[in-house]
């Protein structure tokens, strides 16, 4: 499953996508081949975008045939896009990237490592759980968008949250400000310790990542784990 989301790191924005679902290959493929493209992979509007997605899943489907390697996911940094793939070995893989890339005229340039150990998946292309809340909750805004629904008013959104022991729950519903509200505590069999508060906002893209993102910070002296939010349409709450 590949998943795209946005990194900022020293004031430099990095789109990345990823496949989710990767490291089950990781048995198998202990080689990582980085090929960099000069093109822009993240803006549609550009010249060559088109013709750069179809020379990607041309390379995709070309280094993963009879599973030599697996496509694990790609950043955009600077205006080059890099696509990263974990291999079998470390031979043979040049004339194939040459073969697909030089009659497009791209300028690129690949290199291939020795990383048994996935560590380069791990550290710059997989989501933190912050960063997967914001995936999450940007597929939610989308649903929100296709029922019609307008993000910018504002309305009451649940947050649910889950602590390690029932004394970290109690402990942080007493330090909440005024703009949460506790609203009930949650039994699941995946969750423990759960709770819905609630925040009256917008459920634009960057109210959403701002209110997250405080929430992850207000857990982290009681270990506690953000689980998700939900909403009603805007027009559902004001009949």
């Amino acid at each position: 499953m590949r998943e795209i989301f946005t990194r900022e790191e020293d004031g430099v924005c990095t789109l990345i996508e990823v496949d989710l679902n990767a490291y089950g290959y990781s048995q198998r493929f202990g080689w990582l081949l980085s090929i960099f493209i000069k093109i822009d992979g993240s803006d549609e509007t550009k010249d060559g975008y088109e013709e750069f997605l179809e020379t990607k899943e041309s390379l995709i489907i070309a280094l993963e045939h009879e599973e030599k390697a697996k496509f694990v996911g790609m950043r955009v940094v600077d205006g080059w896009s890099e696509l990263y793939f974990y291999t079998r070995d470390s031979k043979g893989y040049d004339n194939l990237v040459s073969k697909i890339l030089t009659p497009s005229a791209y300028q690129y340039e690949s290199h291939i490592v020795k990383d048994s150990k996935w560590d380069f998946h791990y550290k710059n292309l997989l989501p933190t759980e912050e960063e997967l809340a914001h995936i999450q909750s940007e597929k939610i805004i989308f649903l929100l968008k296709e029922e019609g629904d307008d993000i910018e008013i504002a309305r009451d959104v649940e947050h649910y949250l889950s602590f390690q022991t029932p004394t970290q729950k109690e402990k942080f519903i007493q330090t909440l400000d005024r703009s949460f509200v506790f609203k009930d505590e949650i039994e699941h069999e995946d969750f423990e310790n759960a709770i819905a508060i609630l925040h009256h906002q917008k459920v634009t893209s960057s109210e959403m990542k701002k209110v997250v993102h405080k929430l992850f910070e207000l857990l982290q002296p009681y270990q506690g784990y953000y689980e998700g939010w939900s909403t009603v349409l805007a027009q559902e709450e004001t009949l």
